[in-house]
């Protein structure tokens, strides 16, 4: 095992040297590595990143969300269709929403206002998100304006702003009372824009909704589910984008081990035979060259995720920000939680490492089992 050992350091210790004498050469090559993986890891990470809390959120959503249907449209949902479904087996709680999209001409975008399931703010009061809060430069104590359904004028004291934690959801929200809600929208007492289920089961999920589209047909039932593959989807096709432009970039490197697996320059080929000449077997000569591309792939893996877990979870993700969370006016501002997923860096390894060494042994394998002699002379 210390002969191994020993063999193993010696072998090391020649690649090192052999590194330093193509010193810019190898420096150029592992900058290009080190931006390649950098820029892969960071859209992997963002991206994941994204899901991960958007499914984190999701888990407070209700089981079900019940929406009545005129015209295919989405539609006011009277009281008593709450109290039909209310009896239904499996079902253990049924609450009437209030929630709608207002177009704020100060900020020139939609803004979401809701009525919060438990402690609503005071008649004349509003709780603001923190990135809406931010483009009109209000904080507690100051006063929102806006303008209702029939053009007349609301203010609103801003009582307190959403935690900046869930910005990913509440950039546009204003929460407000139910009176104020129905008020400002002109919506009559005993109509809801939706319905949420809790379910007793949620094995028995897609029951219950069969269950409601049977005693209601004019309504649409969303699961948790449903909203979860949506948001998964949505990051998915945003994830999408970044990488189609890197593929240029995969394309290049791709080209760049199909160069290095193509043949081997003449300075290594002289180095190879020299070694042969000395004494070496062809089993060194591939195990120096595989420790190699070894070091200088896994080198570059480590400084450009590395670097990535940097740029996403400490800077934001400047590069990419943009494009993976949305393209809006109410821009939402919020820190990713990091994560270390194994099967991430490994499928990331796998993708940028493997090609990179198998196309270092290929040539070398060529030239390895050949004479001394007749290596130097290629």
């Amino acid at each position: 095992m210390n002969t191994w050992i020993e063999r193993q350091r010696g072998l090391i210790d020649t690649t090192v040297a052999n590194l330093r004498r193509r010193k810019a050469r190898n420096l150029g090559l592992l900058l290009a590595y080190v931006l390649l993986v950098f820029l892969l890891a960071s859209v992997v990470l963002f991206g994941d990143g994204m899901r991960r809390e958007a499914r984190l959120l999701l888990e407070e959503a209700p089981e079900l969300v019940v929406q009545r249907l005129t015209a295919g449209r989405h539609d006011l949902m009277p009281a008593q269709w709450l109290e039909r479904i209310a009896d239904l087996r499996g079902v253990a709680a049924v609450e009437g929403r209030l929630w709608g999209y207002h177009h704020d001409a100060a900020v020139g975008a939609n803004l979401t206002l809701q009525v919060p399931r438990e402690a609503a703010p005071a008649a004349g009061r509003v709780h603001l998100g923190a990135t809406l809060a931010r483009l009109r430069g209000l904080a507690p104590g100051d006063v929102l304006s806006l303008r209702d359904h029939a053009g007349q004028p609301h203010a609103f004291v801003v009582e307190a702003l959403l935690d900046s934690r869930s910005e990913l959801v509440s950039a546009d929200l204003v929460l407000l009372g139910e009176a104020d809600f129905r008020a400002f929208f002109g919506i009559a007492a005993g109509l809801y824009t939706d319905a949420a289920l809790r379910v007793v089961n949620p094995l028995e999920t897609r029951t219950v909704a069969e269950k409601v589209l049977a005693r209601l047909p004019a309504t649409r039932v969303i699961s948790r589910e449903e909203m979860r593959r949506t948001y998964d989807a949505v990051f998915n096709w945003r994830q999408g984008l970044p990488l189609m432009v890197l593929s240029v970039l995969l394309a290049a490197f791709a080209l760049l081990a199909w160069d290095k697996a193509s043949g081997l320059s003449a300075e290594e080929r002289r180095e190879i035979g020299i070694l042969k000449a000395l004494g070496w077997d062809s089993g060194d000569v591939l195990a120096m060259k595989l420790w190699e591309g070894a070091l200088l792939s896994l080198l570059a893996f480590l400084l450009g995720y590395t670097l990535a877990w940097l740029h996403v979870y400490y800077a934001g993700a400047p590069l990419f920000e943009p494009v993976l969370k949305g393209w809006s006016v109410l821009y939402p501002h919020f820190a990713l939680a990091p994560e270390v997923d194994i099967s991430r860096i490994v499928s990331l390894a796998l993708l940028t490492v493997l090609p990179y060494v198998a196309a270092t042994l290929v040539p070398v394998w060529r030239a390895a089992t050949l004479d001394p002699d007749e290596v130097m002379r290629e």
